[in-house]
């Protein structure tokens, strides 16, 4: 097939099979002295991103703290305005200019403690100040579906960040474990699997095809 604007780039990131301990060996490698450094995890809907960044912050203790990219989820009220509630999780369903500034931010230390928004799954609504990153903290993690993407205010997230982790499990362990995420927080079994279907499978395409715009494929070690 000849080549053309949808086909893949030639050219992917390497793939690093893993454990926890190499991955937190790699990030502590990133801290510069007396400088900042922001890691980014991304990944489809249900890779682990989350839990990655919770372990990794865990091991890290002080050194890191993890800001993600869901505290930047419009509100219901305004997704509803917009008539994009149904699709809670899409690209333009962020503000995107405001994650960027952010991270913009934080890149240049003011010598004083910055707040960042918290999404709450329980309420299903972000939570504006509600996660400290210290002005002496070296290392910050942050994740979600769209570092990668490149249209935008996107490409700005991109350029602010050091490098970028591409998480990657098999397809059946991520639906499922989409499925058991919404049923947790409500949906019954017939709801999250017609959401998984209809929203975040369509947003797991999208997201597969910046995978080349990444620093490397993480596949991690399970159990480690």
């Amino acid at each position: 097939m000849a080549p053309n604007e949808s086909s893949p780039p030639s050219i992917q990131p390497p793939i690093f099979r893993a454990t926890l301990a190499e991955l937190v060996a790699r990030a502590e490698a990133m801290q510069g002295a007396g400088e900042r450094r922001i890691l980014g995890i991304t990944g489809a809907p249900g890779a682990g991103k989350s839990t990655l960044c919770a372990a990794l912050a865990e091991r890290l203790g002080t050194a890191a703290v993890v800001v993600p990219m869901d505290g930047f989820h419009l509100a219901n009220q305004e997704l509803a305005r917009l008539g994009r509630r149904n699709r809670k999780g899409a690209p333009d369903t962020f503000d995107a200019d405001g994650y960027a500034a952010l991270l913009e931010r934080l890149r240049r230390p003011s010598g004083q403690t910055i707040y960042a928004p918290f999404f709450d799954r329980s309420l299903e609504e972000s939570i504006g100040s509600a996660l400290p990153v210290l002005a002496a903290t070296p290392l910050i993690i942050t994740e979600g579906n769209y570092l990668l993407l490149d249209d935008g205010d996107w490409p700005r997230v991109r350029a602010a960040v050091d490098e970028v982790w591409f998480l990657e499990v098999p397809d059946d362990l991520r639906l499922s474990r989409l499925v058991r995420r919404h049923e947790i927080f409500g949906r019954s079994p017939q709801e999250a699997e017609s959401w998984v279907e209809q929203v975040d499978q369509r947003n797991a395409q999208l997201i597969d095809a910046t995978r080349h715009n990444a620093d490397l494929i993480i596949h991690l070690i399970e159990g480690s």
